[in-house]
C-alpha cells in the first residue's frame, strides 16, 4: 500500500478545468456574453435614439421628466413640460421616446 501513494501524488490534475489558462478564457467568454456585449448593444441603441430626436417628439428624460421637444440643438433639446414651462436638457439624458416601437431597456 505504501508503494501506491507516490504514484497517486504524481498524477496530473486532469479534467476540463485542469489548465488555468483555459479556465481564465472560459471565465472571460462568460463575462463577455453576459455583461459586455448586452451593454454595448444598449449603448448603440441609445446613441441611435439620441441622433434621431426631432421637434415634436414626446420624450421622457432619465430624471423622469415628461415633455415635448420644441427645439433640437447639437448637444441639447428644449422640452416643453406642463403649463408651457420650458427646460433645456442634454440630449444624452433623454431616456426614451413615448410611443416608440421599442420600449426602454
Amino acid at each position: 500500500m505504501l508503494t501506491l501513494l507516490p504514484l497517486a501524488q504524481a498524477a496530473p490534475a486532469g479534467g476540463l478545468f485542469g489548465n488555468p489558462l483555459l479556465l481564465l478564457g472560459l471565465l472571460f467568454a462568460v463575462m463577455y456574453f453576459t455583461m459586455i456585449r448586452p451593454q454595448a448593444k444598449q449603448a448603440k441603441a441609445h446613441r441611435a435614439l439620441v441622433e434621431g430626436l426631432s421637434k415634436g417628439d414626446r420624450v421622457v428624460t432619465m430624471g423622469g421628466i415628461h415633455g415635448q421637444i420644441r427645439q433640437v440643438d447639437e448637444k441639447s433639446v428644449l422640452l416643453e413640460v406642463d403649463g408651457g414651462t420650458k427646460l433645456r436638457v442634454d440630449k444624452g439624458k433623454v431616456a426614451y421616446i413615448v410611443g416608440a416601437s421599442t420600449p426602454p431597456a
